[in-house]
């Protein structure tokens, strides 16, 4: 789902700006070329691609706001454009959005350099774009709020440290050390992609070095806080969290986001159809003579016929989808299916993708389909 709006964001902000309640800032980055989530990436920002059709990044910028943090910066790269129309100026979340233009992906610490304007002498959340968080982060950030300490990182367990910044930490809960994928991890306990940081990492990371990719990386400021005894507190998750980098993170968090819809029917459904589990229709949705097995959601003036849907799906809106068995699965905006007799199964279906066709094989098919895309599948 984009949503656009007509009213003009800032570029800048006055860097002697408090960060209104509780001091605190919010800094979105949403660069970076997604290459893992090609070829939707080719076409789109990464932190575009929708979970139960909302883009990722607008659930970072909802919990922001949650938090009473709206003075938010959008850090921006080559898909400056496709994020400014969608987030517009944040007013339809509450907030107040500043563009920031990032010249190259040189990292997450090089993002908060590019941004000292904006953040001046306030503390700031820095969220990145494509991490999702099922329930927010408002206790995290009410936390570091009471205790009062320099900054405080967020850490989720992993059964896979290896391949994570992993914190160590002292008996207190401080951060000891942070060891960038540890061939022996000493804990489980993974940075993810929310910090709160104090002004003092921009000292920090005004000495830092690019590492061997070239970039100028935000656990080595981190680390450098610690070292320079500014002390860094942590907080260990105890919520769903995934970072959306791949396909199957984004069918995993959509699954995770549909268990927690309410049923709702702002569209049409004929007396043909048969209703199980939670079900949430938009409004001009459409839907004749369909299964449809909740938990899933259908976009606004998404037409539904001859078809089972469900469970685990998220269509969003302007589709038609005729003839077809879906599950596990989501279809982007704009993109019609029809008379597909095998079932599509754990797939993402990009925008304005056409599909037709008639018999396959009897297992069904996992497709990855990018914008624009068009099948036709022969008989036989």
């Amino acid at each position: 789902m984009t949503t656009t709006s007509t009213a003009t964001s800032r570029i800048l902000a006055s860097p002697t700006s408090s960060g209104r309640e509780g001091g605190l800032k919010g800094l979105v980055l949403s660069g970076g070329v997604g290459s893992r989530l090609r070829p939707f990436t080719y076409t789109n920002a990464k932190q575009l691609v929708p979970i139960a059709n909302k883009p990722v990044i607008f659930y970072t910028i909802e919990q922001l706001v949650e938090c009473g943090i709206t003075e938010v910066g959008v850090v921006v790269g080559d898909t400056a454009a496709q994020v400014q129309e969608s987030i517009g100026d944040g007013s339809q979340f509450g907030a107040e959005v500043t563009y920031i233009q990032q010249d190259a992906p040189k990292g997450i610490a090089h993002a908060v350099a590019t941004a000292r304007d904006f953040l001046g002498d306030a503390p700031f959340v820095l969220y990145l774009g494509d991490n999702f968080v099922l329930g927010g982060i408002k206790p995290y950030v009410e936390q570091y709020r009471s205790g009062k300490k320099g900054s405080q990182i967020l850490l989720h367990p992993v059964p896979n440290p290896q391949d994570f910044g992993i914190a160590e930490l002292t008996a207190n809960g401080d951060v000891s050390r942070i060891v960038e994928k540890p061939k022996e991890p000493a804990t489980n306990l993974a940075v993810i992609g929310v910090y709160i940081f104090a002004p003092a990492v921009h000292d920090v990371i005004a000495t830092l070095k690019p590492s061997w990719r070239n970039e100028l990386e935000i656990t080595d400021a981190i680390q450098g806080l610690i070292d320079r005894g500014a002390g860094v507190h942590a907080e260990v998750m105890d919520r769903y969290w995934i970072d959306t980098g791949k396909m199957d993170d984004i069918l995993n968090a959509n699954r995770m986001v549909l268990t927690t819809l309410e049923g709702r029917c702002d569209g049409s459904i004929d007396e043909a159809t048969t209703v199980e589990g939670v079900v949430a229709i938009e409004a001009g949705a459409r839907v004749e003579n369909c299964t449809l097995r909740g938990p899933l959601i259908i976009g606004q003036d998404t037409d539904l016929v001859d078809s089972e849907i469900g469970p685990n799906v998220a269509i969003d809106r302007a589709c038609r989808v005729k003839g077809c068995r879906i599950e596990d699965s989501i279809v982007m905006e704009n993109s019609r299916i029809e008379d597909i007799e095998w079932p599509i199964k754990n797939s993402m279906i990009g925008r304005n993708v056409e599909m037709a066709g008639g018999h396959g094989a009897d297992g069904g098919y996992k497709l990855t389909l990018g914008d624009h895309s068009r099948i036709e599948m022969p008989d036989g």
